[in-house]
């Protein structure tokens, strides 16, 4: 039985990220009556090429680039890391409103944000016309998949890929797993194909009742190529429509 205004009254949710990103989220899901778990399941370590980094950074400050790609928050912190100035002649794209509002406080001004699908496949899809050459640069994860740079190679673009940082997996702690396995975690938030990955590494398989929530169709497909079962796929990549989409499925549940 749900309680007005806390329609998740009863539900405990693993939130597999820390940082800002675990934060605002368990911080949403307690306004709304569920007991979040935060247990962060991956994290963040130096690239293995720094010199590479470096150099595409010189190269980025220098105006060699027409365009600068970023996709996560995390790509923004390595950006401010490096003191990283981007020079007026360069525009920048935001995979989503999250990326770019990192990039707003680390006081980048965006240029293009897709307004229906917060994707890689989407920023192509929705990339302003008659805006189809130059250089690129795409620093991303170790592990990022390339549809984004096949996309933009596609639109006609030169598109430099760098490593930004490399994504790692984090061990969950004992009573994190047990409370996974003995169902006492009803739900668990899926925010990439990273978190997927760990989850069928860590947890899998999951008890039957364990309610799994995609962040979007892209990490839908990666959960289900997991092994993972997808009970809820957010219509958006947002922490805000992931949240909705659980809040929609307890009411329907309740």
């Amino acid at each position: 039985m749900t309680t007005p205004g806390k329609p998740l009254t009863g539900w405990r949710v693993l939130v597999p990220r820390g940082g800002r990103w675990g934060d605002s989220v368990a911080a949403t899901l307690r306004g709304l009556g569920a007991v979040p778990v935060v247990a962060p399941m991956i994290n963040f370590a130096s690239t293995d090429n720094p010199e590479a980094l470096d150099e595409a950074l010189r190269d980025l400050e220098a105006g060699r680039f027409s365009w600068l790609v970023v996709t996560s928050a995390t790509t923004v912190d390595v950006l401010a890391s490096h003191g990283t100035k981007v020079p007026a002649g360069t525009r920048i794209a935001a995979v989503g409103e999250t990326t770019a509002a990192a990039l707003g406080l680390a006081g980048y001004e965006v240029d293009f944000i897709p307004q229906d699908d917060y994707s890689a496949r989407g920023l192509v899809k929705e990339w302003p016309a008659g805006e189809h050459s130059g250089r690129v640069l795409l620093p991303q994860s170790d592990i990022a998949e390339p549809t984004l740079l096949a996309g933009l190679t596609r639109l006609g673009f030169d598109v430099t890929f760098i490593s930004a940082y490399r994504t790692i997996g984090v061990p969950v702690a004992d009573q994190v797993a047990a409370d996974v396995a003995s169902g006492r975690i009803g739900a668990v938030l899926v925010s990439s194909g990273s978190v997927a990955r760990q989850l069928a590494a860590q947890l899998a398989p999951l008890p039957a009742d364990t309610v799994v929530a995609c962040i979007g169709p892209r990490t839908a497909f990666d959960a289900r190529a997991a092994g993972l079962p997808v009970h809820i796929i957010a219509e958006t990549r947002s922490a805000d429509s992931l949240i909705e989409a659980l809040v929609e499925y307890a009411e329907v549940e309740a």
